[in-house]
């Protein structure tokens, strides 16, 4: 039996024991990531350029997990989506598809770079150990290390229930599932750029990020500012309009209802809500909507832009609003047990839009 033979026997059979694991990607995935990958190149492409070269860049974002649009055109929403997976990888967050990032793109989609001892793709460089969340790309059940070790902080951080180990076994796979869940992403429990980069929406914020147009509402006036009482419900300032206040008091009757997928969009009045049924149920609450919606149609509800009182951001897998200075956001119930917290969070992958005249 010759070595090169012996040596893949080995390796089925410690695969086989449950001893080495091998990252795969799934054929029909791999053959369009190799694709992409061949005719994006390693040319810089950033806002203006067409072709088929950003079609690729698209292809491998969406590759990467992010919605994306692949039509050729590197816009203002490209930029954003490159951006947020600059944050995955830990590059510098330019919207810029500069060399660095590509090759960091290609090596996290196309599994290129050899697999290193723990499993994974780095996506630095073959034989650069792994320390940071973004080092690898994606991580999944099998895999250990200090990468790991902080995806599980952040998941605990999260509210999403994590023995911090470094071992990403059967608990981790649970938690990053139900994380997905909550995110109205697919629970596969392999964790993409696009997990990566929620995850450190959820615990980092916006550090480092810069969006392009105003996400933000102004400051309010003295005496504008909803505060949390004891119970985790809002409280009104005296002086917003009508409709906030009737927000308010919408998202106070739900405020500590458990997280249900799904939930409020069969029926007002349900035994859980995820997100876009949480905020659907606080605005029907002020006659702003008729019936339940989908996050993805709040992308064009109402009016662009922050408001004064109510804005709401909106993606095809999450959303939530700020409401008078409040962010009422079915993530982060676990850590206080209330949909309303004074915490922000990134806003960034997000449509920004608000209620008329609010």
């Amino acid at each position: 039996m010759s070595f090169r033979l012996s040596s893949v026997w080995l390796a089925t059979m410690l695969v086989a024991a449950g001893i080495l694991f091998v990252p795969a990607i799934a054929g029909a995935d791999a053959s369009a990531a190799s694709a992409a990958a061949s005719k994006v190149g390693t040319k810089t492409l950033r806002s203006g350029d067409q072709g088929s070269a950003v079609s690729a860049l698209q292809q491998l974002l969406a590759q990467a997990g992010f919605k994306t649009t692949v039509d050729g055109r590197f816009g203002d929403s490209t930029a954003q989506v490159v951006r947020r997976f600059q944050r995955a990888a830990n590059l510098h967050q330019t919207g810029v598809a500069d060399r660095q990032t590509i090759v960091a793109l290609r090596r996290a989609t196309d599994g290129s770079t050899a697999a290193n001892a723990s499993g994974g793709f780095d996506v630095r460089a073959a034989g650069i150990s792994s320390r940071h969340l973004g080092d690898r790309i994606p991580l999944r059940r099998g895999m250990s290390g200090h990468d790991v070790k902080i995806l599980q902080d952040y998941l605990e951080r999260s509210g999403f229930d994590t023995s911090v180990d470094g071992q990403f076994g059967a608990g981790t796979v649970k938690s990053v599932k139900q994380f997905e869940t909550d995110q109205q992403l697919t629970a596969d429990g392999v964790v993409d750029a696009n997990d990566i980069d929620l995850l450190r929406s959820l615990v980092d914020g916006d550090a480092g990020t810069a969006p392009a147009t105003p996400t933000q509402p102004a400051p309010l006036a003295p005496g504008d500012q909803a505060t949390i009482g004891p119970d985790g419900l809002a409280v009104a300032p005296a002086n917003a309009p009508v409709q906030v206040q009737q927000i308010i008091a919408a998202g106070n009757a739900i405020a500590n209802k458990p997280y249900v997928y799904g939930g409020g969009h069969g029926r007002w009045d349900d035994r859980g809500y995820d997100c876009s049924g949480s905020v659907s149920y606080a605005l029907h609450g002020a006659g702003l909507l008729d019936q339940a919606l989908p996050s993805g149609n709040f992308t064009t509800w109402g009016d662009p832009g922050p408001g004064q009182w109510v804005t709401i951001y909106a993606n095809g897998g999450h959303m939530y609003m700020i409401v008078a200075g409040l962010r009422f956001d079915t993530s982060g119930r676990a850590e206080d047990g209330s949909r309303w917290h004074t915490s922000t969070r990134s806003s960034s992958g997000y449509t920004v839009r608000h209620p008329p005249g609010l």
